[in-house]
């Protein structure tokens, strides 16, 4: 306080007032200071995190490019059904039971199933492979209604209900690559390897036990004087063998399509 006292003390130099004194002298204003720094423009070509239309960026689907691998059409030659064949180089999420349901509906009452079945009704009454259904009209009609229900029972066994008790995956993925001995080989493989819907690979239960169950169903429509197991296991192999062809036309499909029909089908 001494010291203040005599600081308010001190004479004043000649010509200033105490207001003088008391006003600090003016700074002259930085520019820089006052002004805000430049802001970058936005690129128009950049789009941001922000973008709604850009936020599926961080998990992208994975594209197939129809030029550099052959695509599977959901029917070859615009008849036999294709459904459950899968391209190339796809991944997929996980069948859902309603899928795996719907394919299986798709497969056993499409137009093209009569057709097929019809063929097969014809050629086992020309063989009279089950000679109590006797021949013409009467005849083919009990060769076809048993023909369809064998290939009814068995589509519902091997791609919906078998795959859904093992969470299996149903659909036929092509490898789409290699040599025709390889595809081949990997075609027919499926039979007994295929995807878990988690994607791992597993035996195929779908297949091996859906055929096979199916074709024990058989025995409560087939006449029961017949050697019951000689005719399950006939009919267990024979749709086993129709599959096996199924998986080789389906793997090399895109590929005929493309060379051949220059994917018009």
């Amino acid at each position: 306080m001494a010291c203040g006292l005599a600081h308010a003390q001190l004479p004043l130099p000649p010509g200033q007032s105490s207001q003088d004194q008391q006003e600090p002298a003016a700074t002259p204003p930085v520019a820089a200071s006052t002004q805000d720094p430049p802001q970058p423009k936005p690129d128009p070509d950049t789009k941001t995190s922000s973008d709604p239309k850009t936020s599926s960026i961080d998990s992208p689907k994975p594209k197939v490019d129809p030029d550099d691998t052959p695509q599977q059409t959901k029917r070859i030659l615009w008849i036999v059904p294709n459904f459950r064949s899968i391209s190339a180089n796809t991944h997929l999420p996980p069948q859902s039971v309603k899928e795996k349901f719907w394919l299986a509906t798709q497969d056993s009452f499409d137009y093209s199933s009569f057709i097929y079945e019809g063929l097969i009704a014809a050629y086992a009454m020309a063989a009279k492979s089950e000679p109590e259904f006797g021949q013409g009209a009467s005849g083919y009609a009990n060769y076809f209604a048993h023909n369809f229900a064998d290939g009814t029972i068995e589509n519902y066994m091997v791609e919906a209900i078998v795959p859904v008790v093992t969470k299996e995956d149903s659909r036929y993925y092509t490898l789409g690559r290699g040599g025709f001995f390889k595809r081949s080989g990997y075609a027919v493989s499926r039979l007994f390897i295929t995807r878990k819907d988690s994607g791992d690979p597993t035996f195929n239960f779908s297949e091996v036990v859906g055929a096979g169950a199916a074709a024990g169903i058989g025995n409560l429509y087939y006449p029961s004087d017949q050697n019951q197991l000689v005719k399950t296991y006939q009919r267990w192999i024979s749709q086993m063998l129709q599959d096996a062809a199924g998986n080789i036309a389906k793997e090399f499909w895109p590929d005929v399509n493309r060379a051949v029909f220059h994917n018009k089908y």
